[in-house]
């Protein structure tokens, strides 16, 4: 299955039916009189997050989705029956705009969550509805009210706890593959990794997932490489893992050219935690690699992780610093909820 992180489609509602003009005439009714129906109501276009789903792709192959008219009412004060719903079932983590791309129309952050997008138009009024006193015998029924249709961008933003950046052969993949049972493609050229991939990564009895997305290099805020596009993914992880080659001759350079790129696309990033891991460790000399940590924690100003992603050494360690600064999140936004309720119910 191909991964597609970004579609647009059209949607339309279903139109209301028309209400009826009709009168009862039967042989033995002594007063007939008007008993026009109202018409059904149009369906309504739904976007549901369904479970069991990781990409956009259905969106590829069908683009208009389109409810059900409603059904026009008929004689005998029968009513038309209502339009059926048509629902988008879109992954979580999907963000649905307007068609400027900017306005946001919905964001699924778990399974179950339900948004009408557009609603159906109301079913007409049949004549025996304008009945009264002084108008026994009304003439006139209304239309339907017409559907309303528009484009969408739907956009997935993949939900991992912590993500994976670097520049390309930063060895991403190498370290996703090695924590988890991901399968991600791995080669000695850049730009291996074209999609963001997913990995479930356990360490002791704790598990959570990881995300590796392809890699930036400067000028990728600007649309170079492969640009920015696939940043969103790791807008909602907790921490990042910053992998720099440690076969690069300026790891210094490389470590700043990633940040700057981070805080390009957005203040989220540059502001999440970071976990600076200086990789390939096992191909340097001991001078080589004092030389080039001693770099990395000046530019930086955080410890640096001593890794190798082909040989696991340092790996464990990555993960359970990953741990703990997902619990130290979690214990804050605990504490937060806390006092806010504290606050509320303080007299």
């Amino acid at each position: 299955m191909k991964f597609l992180d970004q579609a647009k489609v059209y949607i339309k509602s279903g139109s209301g039916g028309a209400g009826a003009v009709s009168f009862l005439r039967e042989k033995f009714v002594e007063f007939g009189g008007p008993d026009g129906g109202n018409g059904g109501r149009g369906g309504d276009v739904i976007a549901e997050c369904a479970d069991g789903l990781n990409t956009l792709i259905d969106f590829r192959y069908q683009q208009h989705f389109r409810a059900e008219v409603g059904v026009h009412g008929m004689g005998k004060n029968r009513t038309g029956a209502d339009g059926q719903d048509v629902v988008l079932r879109v992954p979580v983590g999907t963000q649905i705009f307007e068609e400027d791309q900017e306005t946001l129309i919905a964001d699924f952050t778990h399974v179950g969550q339900r948004v009408v997008l557009l609603k159906g138009g109301n079913g007409g009024f049949g004549n025996a509805y304008f009945k009264t006193s002084s108008n026994q015998a009304p003439r006139r029924a209304n239309p339907g009210q017409e559907g309303t249709e528009k484009g969408i961008w739907l956009r997935l933003k993949l939900i991992a706890d912590a993500g994976l950046v670097g520049q390309p052969n930063a060895g991403k993949s190498t370290f996703l593959a090695a924590v988890s049972a991901a399968k991600p493609k791995i080669a000695d050229y850049p730009f291996t990794t074209l999609h963001p991939n997913l990995g479930v990564v356990r360490i002791g009895e704790r598990e959570f997932v990881l995300a590796d997305i392809p890699g930036l290099i400067e000028g990728a805020s600007e649309g170079v490489g492969i640009g920015d596009r696939f940043l969103g993914h790791i807008e909602r992880c907790g921490v990042l893992i910053h992998l720099i080659d440690g076969t690069n001759e300026d790891v210094a350079h490389t470590y700043e050219a990633v940040r700057y790129e981070l805080a390009a696309y957005a203040d989220v990033l540059a502001d999440k935690p970071e976990i600076v891991v200086l990789n390939k460790v096992d191909a340097l000399t001991p001078d080589e690699l004092k030389a080039k940590v001693k770099a990395l924690k000046k530019v930086s100003k955080a410890d640096v992780r001593q890794v190798s992603g082909v040989t696991g050494q340092g790996v464990d360690q990555i993960l359970y610093d990953v741990l703990a600064i997902l619990d130290a999140e979690k214990a804050a936004i605990a504490e937060a909820e806390r006092k806010k309720t504290e606050e509320k119910w303080t007299p």
